[in-house]
């Protein structure tokens, strides 16, 4: 039933153009989110457009790494040294991340889903979300990645503080919404779809979806809570997801 609702439905436009639209899209509105963020806040703009800001800066820096994770999957366009370049630039505006070891991994995680040989399942002994969190981020900061990270943000950190950016907008608008975007990719692409519980009939492999209306899905965290959809279905650009999701539940 799903497949021949995406054979009818994917069918009546170019794919490509449609994908490499949002991520191009998403990536322009990273970098005008950025300059107007930390050039035209201030110490005494009101407190609810700041949390606006950060908001915003968070949900847009989710949407990088997003545009990286479509890039793995060569969803942006027909042409691989594109969805590369995409992917290159991303990862590293997002947090200076290795793209080659992310499309690795990731690969390792579809093919290998919550066994030994998937990198981001959480073994026996790590319970609880800040120990699998943990896990998570070390996995990825290994073989002195910690270390080209945390000097590249540094270094960044010094440029922004060189050119009069005020401090608080630096941390405000970009190191706030490196860390909770962070999270908000672990809780609703890994945590709450991989966690093991619940009814069996849900999973596929320990896969699940979060049951949440079209609008919180894409909030959350750009439809990837439609968890299981995707893998199933991991060709198929994160805008899909919904219908597809909805289909599987008729």
């Amino acid at each position: 039933m799903v497949s021949q609702w995406i054979s009818r439905h994917c069918g009546s436009f170019n794919q490509a153009h449609l994908s490499l639209y949002w991520a191009s899209l998403i990536l322009l509105m990273w970098f005008v989110s950025l300059a107007g963020a930390l050039t035209l806040f201030n110490v005494q703009t009101q407190a609810t457009w700041l949390l606006f800001g950060v908001f915003v800066r968070t949900f847009l820096h989710t949407g990088l790494f997003i545009v990286t994770h479509e890039a793995i999957h060569n969803n942006i366009s027909g042409y691989p040294r594109l969805n590369d370049a995409f992917g290159y630039v991303t990862s590293c505006l997002y947090a200076l991340l290795p793209y080659r070891l992310l499309a690795k991994n990731h690969r390792l995680h579809h093919r290998f889903p919550a066994t030994k040989r998937d990198p981001d399942h959480h073994s026996r002994e790590i319970k609880g979300f800040w120990a699998w969190y943990i896990k998570f981020m070390v996995t990825y900061q290994a073989d002195g990645q910690v270390w080209v990270s945390l000097i590249g943000i540094g270094a960044i950190f010094c440029a922004f503080m060189t050119c009069h950016v005020s401090m608080a907008n630096v941390m405000l608008f970009w190191i706030i919404p490196m860390v909770v975007s962070s999270l908000q990719l672990f809780t609703f692409g890994i945590f709450l779809p991989h966690r093991q519980g619940g009814n069996s009939s849900e999973y596929c492999h320990g896969i699940k979806s979060i049951n949440l209306p079209v609008f919180w899905s894409f909030i959350t965290c750009y439809h990837f809570g439609y968890h299981l959809e995707h893998h199933l279905h991991p060709h198929l650009p994160w805008y899909q997801l919904p219908q597809v999701y909805r289909s599987s539940k008729a």
